[in-house]
């Protein structure tokens, strides 16, 4: 019996998948199988990971609005509730960037936010 290749159509699966290997080191970049397997499992790990970006960058402004807060003496709780309390509406990445790059503004915001507190 005559061997089969699969020709224009497997080739371009195969290809398609090799293209996506570029870049791996030895045969995960040139052996089809290893590098179905490689690829595979970075796919699994692009997905996972694009969910896990959103919690770790959310734990890091958390992490400098807190520093930021605690340089004007309240802590991370209490200005959020103050924040609520007096209807400002910033987001934890502008407040994180603004704990960085412009503490007066900050320790302004914290001001309102302690006020609205109590």
């Amino acid at each position: 019996m005559p061997r089969v290749t699969r020709g224009f159509k497997a080739r371009r699966r195969r290809n398609r998948l090799l293209k996506l290997a570029k870049g791996y080191i030895g045969g995960r970049s040139r052996l089809y199988k290893t590098a179905t397997e490689t690829v595979d499992r970075a796919l699994v790990y692009a997905y996972r990971d694009r969910r896990t970006k959103k919690r770790d960058f959310r734990r890091l402004w958390i992490a400098r609005i807190n520093a930021g807060a605690r340089m004007n003496d309240v802590n991370y709780s209490t200005f959020i509730g103050g924040l609520k309390k007096a209807g400002i509406e910033l987001d934890r990445k502008v407040l994180a960037n603004m704990a960085i790059l412009d503490a007066e503004a900050f320790s302004k915001v914290v001001q309102l936010a302690t006020a609205a507190n109590g």
